[in-house]
């Protein structure tokens, strides 16, 4: 299958470092582009050479199953010479810095590296640091793009728009990128954001995010067209936020019961990985009516497909 290629066409940014940084126009490029590559991805060849001769760098700081192999694999599809470095076995564990780790990588000539690292503002550090374009795969608790991006096809994919839905977004939003880049793109494309959390996992200036908050799950659902549940980020709790999972699930896990205050047709959406029996009920999750879940991990790879594809250019 050929993939026509929109020179005339340009994004903003140099880098993909976060939604902040993009403007509606870059938002619908990237979508526009991403919907090429969801029947290429269905197809029997799934490999073009757009990236024929680029080379993709990945570092990954921390832990990724569904992140890690859709750039892997949107890379190798895209035709590029794909690195997935091993950070475990690397010289980062013998003290080298990421500045030192940037010029090093730098000095080989990639034409992208995509970074997915612990501290907030990594990515934006190791942009400053090399002359190729950065994509940010998640740094700490501040934003992830791609995922946001691969959250707004998917709900374009299935209700035909964004603009005038309601979608409640539940769960850890303190500790939460997904949630972060999730408001900054959906406000940006006209939805109605609700959030919903226990106080304690709200983050302070809530209210600078032009979001509706709530602390009751019943209400925080009424009348949505999509609930978007996350996933706790106990790894970057430095206390003890929650009394006990069996308490967080009765209050905040999404059950029938509480679905039932959304619309007939509300979508359920999760980023993964899915604390089943904690932050959702089974049942919901594998719900083929109603659960996304699948579908946001494959249109993750179109996504990551065209962000590849565009900012390499």
């Amino acid at each position: 299958m050929a993939i026509k290629s929109n020179k005339a066409i340009k994004i903003s940014q140099k880098h993909l470092l976060g939604i902040q940084d993009l403007s509606i126009n870059d938002v619908k490029f990237i979508l526009d582009e991403a919907k090429t590559f969801i029947e290429l991805n269905k197809s029997k060849n799934k490999k073009v050479d757009v990236l024929r001769g680029k080379t993709q760098i990945n570092l990954f700081f921390e832990p990724s199953t569904r992140t890690q192999s859709s750039f892997e694999l949107a890379g190798k599809r895209l035709g590029a010479d794909v690195m997935s470095m091993n950070m475990a076995n690397s010289a980062i564990k013998k003290g080298e810095t990421l500045i030192d780790t940037a010029m090093t990588l730098n000095a080989m000539h990639p034409d992208i590296i995509v970074i997915r690292h612990q501290d907030s503002g990594a990515c934006n550090l190791l942009s400053q640091k090399v002359n190729c374009a950065v994509l940010n795969a998640g740094d700490g608790s501040r934003e992830h793009p791609t995922q946001a991006l691969l959250d707004a096809l998917t709900i374009i994919n299935r209700k035909k728009k964004i603009e005038g839905l309601r979608i409640a977004i539940c769960g850890d939003i303190t500790h939460s990128r997904v949630a972060r880049s999730n408001i900054y793109l959906l406000n940006m494309l006209g939805a109605e954001v609700n959030i919903v959390a226990p106080s304690n996992l709200m983050p302070k200036e809530i209210d600078k995010f032009g979001v509706n908050t709530f602390t009751d799950m019943k209400k925080g659902l009424k009348d949505c067209d999509i609930v978007m549940m996350l996933r706790l980020q106990n790894e970057r709790m430095t206390s003890s936020f929650l009394a006990s999972n069996r308490e967080y699930y009765e209050y905040y896990g999404l059950t029938p019961e509480k679905l039932d205050h959304a619309k007939k047709d509300a979508l359920i959406m999760h980023p993964g990985p899915m604390n089943r029996g904690i932050e959702i009920d089974t049942k919901l999750a594998d719900d083929i009516n109603r659960s996304v879940i699948k579908e946001q991990v494959e249109l993750g790879v179109a996504v990551r497909m065209a962000c590849l594809k565009i900012f390499c250019e």
